[in-house]
């Protein structure tokens, strides 16, 4: 009975229409969040933020996909593949962020995204993702928990997360 219970659970978790709209959900909560400390609160985004906002908005257009597509194997399989990678993305620029805050590398950040001049999210949208502070800290949150601790924590639970539904979908006939 005990091995049943996981089953059902990790069967009911992967479902496409509940894990898609799940992470849907997860991403516009974040982004809402994000917005809130920089509107409400005037925390400005650094790059890292900018970067972690860039690949939650891709995870939400991912599983705006994946929720369309939920009948299709070849397009879950494709959207799983791509969450795991925005999963890798969002968890590294969120350790970096973290460790940068807590002087665990030495880095500097500047006003530059870094990113193609073909791709620049900063000129098409600067409400949600141009570049106001260097990088070294961010807000508490939670607690005494600041936002890098739990971007960095949630990038811990996201890329085992995704890394499941991917050998899942894989094995999926």
């Amino acid at each position: 009975m005990s091995t049943q219970a996981p089953v059902s659970l990790l069967q009911r978790l992967f479902k496409p229409g509940f894990y898609w709209s799940f992470l849907l959900i997860a991403g516009l909560l974040a982004e809402t969040i994000a917005l809130y400390y920089q509107y409400g609160l005037d925390y400005g985004p650094c790059v890292l933020c900018i970067h972690i906002r860039l690949w939650v908005v891709a995870l939400i257009l991912i599983a705006l996909i994946g929720l369309v597509g939920q009948r299709c194997p070849l397009i879950q399989k494709g959207c799983h593949l791509l969450t795991f990678i925005v999963a890798l993305g969002f968890a590294e620029r969120s350790w970096r962020t973290l460790a940068i805050e807590r002087n665990w590398i030495e880095s500097s950040c500047t006003f530059d995204s870094g990113l193609p001049e073909w791709f620049a999210p900063d000129r098409w949208w600067p409400w949600m993702f141009e570049i106001w502070e260097s990088c070294g800290y961010t807000p508490d949150m939670i607690g005494s928990l600041t936002m890098a601790e739990l971007l960095a924590a949630a990038g811990v639970l996201f890329v085992p997360l995704a890394l499941i539904g991917l050998i899942r979908s894989l094995r999926a006939v």
